[in-house]
């Protein structure tokens, strides 16, 4: 049995049902996402499209454990997460979540190494220092960054400063990466290699949720949401799929 044709058995990671998010602003009520309704296996890579003020970054704030929905039904791993307290949400997020930012969000006088060691630093269940530092370097070597260890982040360029974000979302071996606007803040070359890097991850068996309004990004996905005025309007497979190789995108 091929590897794609094996991801078809496998069990939901996300369940949402009927998912909404309404802020209210003085009385003012404003919804962001309503209605929404959809699941993600293991080891699938989506892509969450629209246009500002669709709802994919409010969505994705959900789903990654940042806001909570104001109604609906949000299953994550088997275990339903709407009455989780703060406390058990925040463990969740350090152990089963990584996320890479469009911004990047590294200390910018702090060494790669030290950045990406952070997310052991603040678990409960901290390793000896020998043990983090093997996973520091075992999440360098999966985007090819293992020789910048010691540079200062702000030494970096922006495409090794968003490498450097994956690895640090990868070192706790999460069990889904929510990637936001990844390759926004960069050039053409630079986002080729931040998608290769992470469709390999994909490849490996990492579940990637990634937010994008750039169709060109979205095709390295295997499957598209689109989202318009805070609904799921479409929930197609990538027809044509994009693979990023050695810089280059190949059909």
């Amino acid at each position: 049995m091929s590897r794609q044709a094996g991801r078809l058995f496998m069990p939901n990671l996300i369940e949402v049902k009927n998912l909404c998010k309404t802020y209210d602003n003085e009385g003012v009520q404003t919804r962001a996402v309503c209605g929404v309704t959809f699941d993600v296996k293991k080891g699938e890579f989506i892509a969450i499209m629209g246009p500002s003020g669709s709802g994919k970054s409010t969505l994705m704030q959900i789903l990654g454990f940042l806001d909570r929905p104001t109604d609906g039904d949000y299953v994550f791993d088997g275990k339903d997460t709407f009455q989780f307290t703060d406390d058990r949400l925040a463990k969740i997020r350090n152990r089963k979540v990584g996320f890479v930012f469009q911004a990047f969000n590294l200390l910018p006088r702090t060494s790669v190494f030290e950045n990406i060691e952070l997310p052991l630093l603040y678990d409960e269940k901290k390793e000896k220092k020998e043990e983090n530092g093997k996973k520091v370097m075992n999440a360098l070597r999966s985007v090819f960054m293992e020789h910048r260890a010691e540079y200062l982040s702000n030494q970096l360029s922006g495409g090794e400063k968003q490498r450097v974000a994956i690895a640090r979302a990868l070192v706790n071996d999460p069990e889904v990466i929510f990637a936001d606007e990844p390759t926004g803040n960069l050039d053409s070359k630079s986002g080729i290699q931040v998608m290769k890097i992470l469709q390999k991850l994909n490849d490996e068996g990492h579940t990637i949720i990634l937010v994008t309004h750039e169709t060109f990004t979205a095709e390295h996905a295997k499957r598209v949401l689109q989202m318009k005025d805070g609904a799921l309007v479409s929930d197609e497979p990538v027809k044509n799929r994009r693979y990023a190789k050695d810089g280059e995108i190949l059909k």
